[in-house]
């Protein structure tokens, strides 16, 4: 079965974002490639996405929350995903692609409260 692949807009601005701030560490060169790469795990989703783990911030929501690495090392992004199953069309939720070095999402907002 292939699922169609949809990218929150959240999602595309954190993309957006580590793309400027790529070209500027590195170059325009190195920062395209990464983009091309992470394009190219973002479209293997179509096929099986159930093959990732869940993700740490599985526990803080309803849905389940599925991710897919990109990278290595210090270097390692964390596709965060959920699959939405329908009789038609199934579909893979791109919700956001963070640093993995940030902290855990849904703790965030936690750990804010908790310093209130």
């Amino acid at each position: 079965m292939k699922y169609r692949i949809e990218i929150s807009s959240v999602a595309e601005a954190e993309v957006d974002s580590t793309f400027l701030r790529l070209s500027q560490v590195t170059s325009a060169m190195k920062a395209s490639k990464w983009y091309a790469g992470l394009l190219e795990a973002v479209d293997s989703l179509s096929q099986m996405p159930k093959r990732c783990p869940l993700a740490r911030e599985n526990e803080y929501f309803s849905q389940e929350i599925r991710q897919l690495i990109y990278g290595r090392g210090r270097n390692s992004y964390r596709i965060l995903f959920t699959i939405l199953e329908q009789q038609e069309v199934s579909t893979v939720r791109i919700l956001h692609i963070r640093h993995s070095a940030q902290q855990t999402f849904g703790e965030e907002s936690q750990n804010s409260d908790a310093n209130e």
